[in-house]
């Protein structure tokens, strides 16, 4: 089993080539996070969320059970990292006029996005295996969320699910049908995905808006980043990884 090492940060492991497989955050990774703050980040903004967005959020702690790899669940795919890009998502779809069973599609796809993961690397393939696991799992999981499956629902989410690792410019000619079934879902869980990135321990995977495709990517950098330090501080601290995303979306008034 390959675990970060005790002694060493994601920071100096990552400076020397040496991430392991499993990647848990540690005091010295979100203190040189904290450091590099970009200087051009817009003010961290405080949406306003419909009521049915919040409700989802306020139950985003998935269960264990849900990840391919319960070592996974703390690690930076885990909990953590799911709770903030449906928060992030949630935020787009308000930006962006979604309707109430879009956005909770978009919320739900966020959520599960990375749970069948490997490992915290460059796993391939992992959205497409979350897509099969959550068509299969379907009403399990809108059940969590208090929401009921439909077939629409369902195509929706995989879709954006299955797409949020393929860059555009590797999109097959299905993909690109897939993704006009679901453009706007699909979108703007890459976008969110790509603003979560500001807990990796190298600048040059932090987020990037020339591999999006939403308009308002900028403008929630400072929320992003926010979210990251915050609840990463908090867990760190002792909080649970669920308690530590509420306590910083609790700040923003997200929840």
């Amino acid at each position: 089993m390959s675990t970060t090492p005790l002694t060493a940060s994601l920071i100096a492991l990552a400076a020397r080539r040496q991430l392991p497989l499993h990647q848990h955050m540690d005091h010295a990774t979100i203190a040189w996070i904290s450091n590099h703050r970009p200087d051009d980040l817009p003010p961290a903004p405080q949406p306003a969320l419909r009521s049915q967005s919040k409700e989802m959020l306020s139950l985003d702690g998935l269960p264990t059970r849900w990840w391919a790899d319960p070592r996974l669940y703390t690690s930076l795919h885990g909990v953590r990292h799911a709770m903030r890009t449906a928060a992030l998502v949630a935020v787009l779809a308000e930006t962006n006029g979604l309707d109430d069973a879009d956005a909770s599609t978009a919320i739900l796809a966020a959520a599960v996005h990375d749970c069948q993961r490997r490992h915290d690397q460059d796993d391939r393939g992992h959205g497409a295996r979350a897509a099969i696991w959550l068509a299969a799992n379907a009403d399990t999981a809108w059940n969590h969320f208090g929401l009921a499956a439909t077939p629409r629902r369902i195509v929706q989410a995989a879709t954006a699910v299955r797409l949020h690792d393929t860059p555009y410019e590797a999109f097959t000619a299905d993909d690109q049908v897939d993704h006009t079934r679901a453009e706007r879902i699909t979108d703007m869980v890459k976008a969110a995905d790509a603003l979560d990135r500001y807990r990796l321990p190298k600048l040059k995977w932090w987020p990037d808006s020339r591999y999006v495709r939403e308009p308002a990517f900028d403008q929630l950098r400072g929320l992003a980043f926010h979210l990251v330090l915050v609840s990463e501080r908090a867990y760190l601290a002792g909080a649970g990884g669920p308690e530590a995303v509420r306590y910083a979306l609790a700040e923003k008034g997200l929840v």
